[in-house]
This record gives structure tokens, sequence and C-alpha cells, in this order.
């Protein structure tokens, strides 16, 4: 008597002996990966922000002791008359080591006027002294340098800590602008224009007006 096998199992017992003569299970290739490109973040542009601010210096400020890099010490007020440009910068500023040589451009420029020029560093006297000084040294930095102590620092940036940050102060000690941020191309032409105006203005018969 014959047996008969169903066509079903033949076809499985074909199956296995295939896979077993190859000697692996036969898996189909995924299909291929698209290549993963990354973009880089996008950076905001450098600009200029202006800053709102008090509109005269409190006389406790003016008369704020600021320790030079030569040890000396001055204030503010020793330059009354003058119209007083403030930078604040830090040698680890990037933008900072970009604005330096155009507003030292602006510097020579009101050579002997009445306009002086104070760069004051955030950073502390008893650890960057010598990065400090190589600093001014490395980019010919001829504004009178001296360290902004936390609070000077903090009065002067009117509590906002991003530097660089400028202040042209009038001979009447109006802030007639203040502004944070370095931008190439335009620092240099702000700096200069707006000392011409404050220049031009000269003290004010009231310090509060504008």
């Amino acid at each position: 008597m014959k047996k008969v096998f169903p066509l079903s199992f033949l076809l499985l017992i074909l199956t296995v002996g295939v896979a077993a003569q190859s000697g692996r299970r036969v898996v189909n290739p995924p299909p291929p990966r698209e290549p993963v490109i990354e973009t880089p973040p996008e950076r905001p542009p450098e600009r200029l922000a202006p800053i709102a601010e008090v509109s005269v210096l409190p006389a406790d400020l003016l008369n704020h002791e600021i320790k030079s890099l030569d040890k000396s010490s001055f204030r503010l007020s020793d330059f009354n008359g003058h119209v007083i440009v403030v930078n604040i910068w830090a040698t680890w500023c990037g933008p900072c080591r970009r604005e330096v040589p155009d507003y030292e451009r602006v510097r020579k420029e009101y050579a002997g006027k009445a306009v002086e020029f104070i760069g004051l560093t955030t950073e502390d006297p008893r650890t960057a002294s010598d990065k400090v000084q190589q600093f001014a040294r490395e980019f010919n930095f001829g504004f009178r340098l001296g360290w902004a102590d936390r609070e000077m620092a903090h009065l002067l940036m009117n509590g906002r800590s991003v530097i660089p940050q400028t202040l042209v102060i009038g001979a009447d000690g109006r802030i007639v602008a203040h502004w944070n941020g370095y931008a190439s191309g335009q620092s240099r032409g702000r700096l200069r224009d707006t000392i011409a105006r404050a220049l031009a203005e000269g003290p004010s018969s009231s310090p509060q007006s504008r």
C-alpha cells in the first residue's frame, strides 16, 4: 500500500534540506540607508544692541577708584569736562579681540582732543595680570587700562553680563550712548559718530536733559 504525502510536507522537507546544505539562514538584505547630513546650527549675526540706562552716572560711580594695570589708580571724575569712552572687555572675549583694533583707530583720530579712552577688563587681577598685559602689548591697546571690580562692572554694565560693552559719556556726565556687542564694519563708525555728537553737544545746562 502506497503512502501519499501531502505536497506541502514535501516542500517543507526540500526547504530544510537546502538550508542545511548552505549552512546558514537565508535572510533578505536590508534596503540601503540614505546618508545622514548634519547641518550646523545657524549662528546669530553679530549686532549692536542698545541698552536702556540711566541718563547720568551717579557721583559714587564717577568717584569710584579704579586700579590701573601699572598699579596706580584713577577715577572717571578725573576727566570732568572731557568726553569719556569706556570699553568693557576681557582677553578671552573673541568679539573684544576684533573690536579693539577698530577702536584704536578711532582713539588715534581724536588724539589731542578732549576725549579720554578707558578700557576696563572684568578679569581678576590676581590671576589674569600677565594675560592682560600681554593682550595690551599684542594689540597695541592705547586706552587707559584698568580693572573693573565686581561693583563697578555691575553698575557700568547696567546688570547686563555680556561683553564687549561701550559707553560714551558726555563732558557733564550724561550717558550719550551705551551699547553691547561688536559688529564688523559698524562698530568703528558708530563710536566715531557718537564721540563727534558728544563733542558737538558739549555740557548741557541740565544734566538730565537729552
